[in-house]
């Protein structure tokens, strides 16, 4: 029954959607030990896999519920899909986003004809705000991922996963509220009941794996992950129900493994995916199975240059490949210039430095200077410190 509706919903949403990549990746592959393929909702119209269930959802309401418009809350990407959608049946759409939601998404939700509200800390506190305004202004409530609908739209991936690559042992897939996994596994479940269905969630917000293994829905008082897009402090009560029926198992990952996914990705695959979209290939590493068929669902991909920039520093301190430390010098000519030749001798190249007098311990003597250096790893980090102290130099390494 479901997948004839996953089916429908495909159909309804044709005209728009675009069927994403699925590509194999040879890095994850070795690192894991399967055949790992990558479902590029990063790559989908507005950046990911949410306009799907929000368009299904939308074109299926009564003309009278069109002319009154539609509301929705969001952390970013269900917000550009309600928004896409409304503006492609010239319907209008108010969002509420939280407050910490990124730029990029703010600015792409209003430049996609959303009238953008900002209200809370969180989707939860969103949700609130944007319940009020169904309420006070007669609106449908397009929610992201409690949903029949919406659920239907988000399954459409697994018809393209199917068609691409017939014999999938394993769907991984990073779940929120859960709209994606559960229509994912209702369809697959169906083509194929002996695939497992893997829900990823980040260790801050893990309230669907902790309602997966207590038989209960778990709400969480706070969230606390750089994976914004799925920070959700309170599973739907629907999509709770099909994930214990249909998902065999939830892996959680920390915020550094998101990251270090999100490095290879980008690296090796020249990808870019939010930190939510990096979940699924952060648990590759944690599968108990070997040479199987794997899809990780990339969820999507909308990330503002300063977040990228700061993922992309953390992953490379973490890898050793950034090498920051500070010394004192004396403030007479000629001091920097050994410090330049020391580093060009040890092959490091510099990619910030800072000579400041006023934070020397000896502010009348000496000048602090900070050098962060690029490197090979951390037998490199070693030779470089091992030559500046073989030239008398004291550091101390602050990463």
């Amino acid at each position: 029954m479901h997948l004839e509706n996953i089916k429908a919903a495909r159909e309804n949403i044709k005209d728009i959607i675009v069927k994403t990549p699925l590509l194999y990746s040879n890095v994850f592959s070795k690192s894991c030990n399967n055949n790992v393929y990558m479902k590029c909702e990063n790559l989908q119209i507005t950046g990911a896999y949410k306009l799907r269930g929000a368009l299904n959802k939308i074109k299926s309401l009564k003309e009278e519920d069109k002319i009154k418009g539609v509301v929705c809350s969001s952390a970013g990407n269900h917000a550009q899909g309600v928004a896409y959608a409304s503006n492609f049946i010239n319907i209008k759409s108010t969002i509420v986003m939280p407050k910490t939601t990124p730029y990029l998404k703010v600015q792409s939700t209003r430049d996609l004809g959303g009238n953008v509200i900002l209200s809370g800390q969180c989707y939860d506190d969103a949700y609130s705000a944007a319940k009020q305004i169904e309420i006070e202004e007669g609106m449908t409530f397009i929610h992201p991922f409690n949903d029949i609908d919406v659920i239907y739209g988000q399954g459409t991936i697994a018809l393209e996963i199917f068609e691409d690559l017939k014999d999938v042992d394993i769907i991984l897939c990073p779940i929120g509220g859960g709209g994606l996994i559960s229509g994912i596994s209702l369809a697959a479940k169906e083509i194929n009941p002996n695939i497992k269905i893997i829900g990823v969630q980040a260790s801050g917000a893990n309230a669907m794996k902790q309602s997966f293994y207590s038989d209960k829905i778990v709400n969480l008082e706070s969230v606390n992950t750089i994976a914004d897009g799925i920070a959700v402090k309170s599973p739907g009560e629907l999509t709770y129900s099909y994930i214990k029926e249909y998902v065999d198992e939830i892996i959680e990952v920390d915020d550094s493994e998101i990251v270090d996914a999100f490095l290879v990705l980008s690296e090796k695959h020249k990808l870019v995916a939010e930190a939510s979209g990096a979940a699924s290939l952060a648990a590759l590493n944690k599968l108990k199975v070997k040479n199987k068929n794997v899809v990780s669902i990339i969820s999507g991909g909308n990330i503002d240059m300063l977040t990228i920039t700061s993922l992309i520093n953390s992953g490379l301190v973490k890898r050793n490949r950034l090498f920051c430390f500070t010394l004192e010098l004396p403030n007479t000519p000629g001091q920097l210039m050994q410090i330049a030749k020391i580093l060009s001798d040890s092959h490091a190249n510099v990619v910030k430095l800072d000579h400041n007098q006023f934070k020397a311990a000896n502010k009348l003597k000496n000048v602090q200077l900070e050098v962060t250096v690029e490197t090979n790893g951390l037998e490199h980090i070693e030779r470089i410190k091992t030559n500046l102290m073989d030239n008398g130099y004291i550091i101390t390494q602050m990463y």
